[in-house]
């Protein structure tokens, strides 16, 4: 889910985000417009602020380039032998 889509659909808003992950709300509307990219050091707060719904692979594919990398390891599921 995308940042956007996980605000409206919440029904958060861009300053409780900003202040879940300790940046002004005008920082969070650069992000949604595309203004500033997420620094590496927010991705994770964000995540965690999502609950994981937006996860660090959609904030900044080029720094996570797997769905799963910059998840909590209880939270990706190992494969289960003999399943694909």
């Amino acid at each position: 889910m995308h940042l956007h889509e996980y605000l409206r659909d919440s029904g958060s808003t861009q300053s409780e985000l900003a202040k879940q992950v300790g940046v002004t709300q005008g920082m969070v509307h650069q992000w949604l417009s595309g203004r500033r990219k997420i620094s590496a050091s927010r991705v994770l707060d964000i995540s965690r602020a999502t609950r994981g719904k937006v996860t660090p692979h959609e904030l900044r594919p080029d720094i996570y380039p797997n769905p799963t990398d910059g998840l909590p390891a209880e939270s990706v599921a190992e494969p289960v032998a003999g399943v694909e």
